[in-house]
């Protein structure tokens, strides 16, 4: 999907993710160890720009509650697209599974909607939304 105009102003790319869940505070502690230039921005869909960004694409409120988003260039892309893209930005073998983009999203994203379905039971969930190292916090956006 390409980004609307009104988002072009945002950094990018721009990963937003579930503050509250335990896999995915991990998954971006993962990049943030992998992402040394500091290239890859983060936010959580339960923040205003998150709200925002669900209104710019006129998705139902609720849609980044299972949905991972990541805004690359000028393209959206959410669920197992999301995860899988957003690792070239990573330094690593990390960047080796990438070829799993050959594989057809209607063929990922129903493990990925299985583990999102899932994910605070086999994961947890905080007790409050994620919050980044001072260090840190400049990757953020919206926090």
């Amino acid at each position: 999907m390409k980004l609307p105009p009104a988002l072009c102003n945002l950094p990018r790319p721009l990963y937003f993710f579930d503050g509250y869940c335990v896999l995915c505070s991990r998954f971006v502690a993962f990049c943030l160890a992998r992402d040394p230039d500091g290239r890859l921005k983060f936010a959580s869909t339960q923040s205003a720009l998150g709200e925002r960004v669900l209104a710019e694409l006129g998705l139902p409120a609720g849609t980044l509650d299972r949905t991972i988003l990541l805004l690359d260039g000028d393209e959206v892309h959410v669920r197992s697209d999301a995860v899988l893209r957003s690792l070239r930005h990573l330094r690593g073998p990390v960047r080796w599974l990438q070829p799993l983009l050959l594989i057809p999203a209607f063929l990922r994203d129903p493990l990925y909607d299985l583990i999102a379905r899932n994910r605070y039971r086999w994961f947890g969930r905080r007790p409050s939304c994620f919050v980044p190292m001072p260090q840190m916090r400049n990757r953020f956006i919206d926090v």
